[in-house]
């Protein structure tokens, strides 16, 4: 299954519309999308306009991809899932956000290649399948629950100049 994840605060219907153009293409794989007051009425694809959190985590963790806006929330429950993800950044241009930080997050993410990040949405179809057709297993960085060994002592290390 692959679970889309848009936010609860606005509709982001580029990113839908694009999902659902493909959708045929995608080995019959169930998606389910979680969209907030669209207007878009997808063909191909489920759409649900709100899910309690408990369904959200069923969703997220059901899901051999999730394809999301660029939301720290979102990223990071993947890296800890060990879930691939693929984003695309809201943008202002289309009026999808009151700023760019989406886009800034997505080109930091991108730098550091933790996820799949599509800066168009013909580069999100050419992801999503490339990653299907490869078997949907995708996942480029992990986090645990707790800090690295090293992050901590590069703080111990700033800390103690501090003093």
């Amino acid at each position: 299954m692959i679970f889309i994840t848009t936010g609860t605060q606005a509709p982001f219907d580029r990113l839908i519309k694009a999902i659902d153009e493909i959708a045929p293409m995608l080995n019959d794989k169930n998606i389910v999308a979680q969209v907030a007051n669209s207007d878009f009425k997808p063909s191909n694809i489920k759409t649900l306009d709100f899910i309690s959190p408990s369904e959200f985590q069923q969703y997220f963790k059901e899901a051999s991809l999730i394809i999301a806006h660029a939301g720290m929330g979102t990223i990071i429950s993947a890296l800890v899932d060990q879930k691939p993800l693929v984003i695309l950044p809201r943008l202002t241009k289309f009026q999808e956000h009151r700023s760019d930080h989406q886009l800034a997050t997505a080109k930091k993410i991108k730098e550091l290649n933790y996820v799949h990040v599509a800066e168009s949405e013909e580069e999100l179809k050419a992801m999503v399948i490339n990653i299907i057709n490869n078997g949907g297993s995708n996942v480029l960085h992990t986090l645990g629950n707790y800090a690295s060994a090293s992050l901590i002592d590069s703080l111990k290390i700033e800390i103690a100049l501090k003093k």
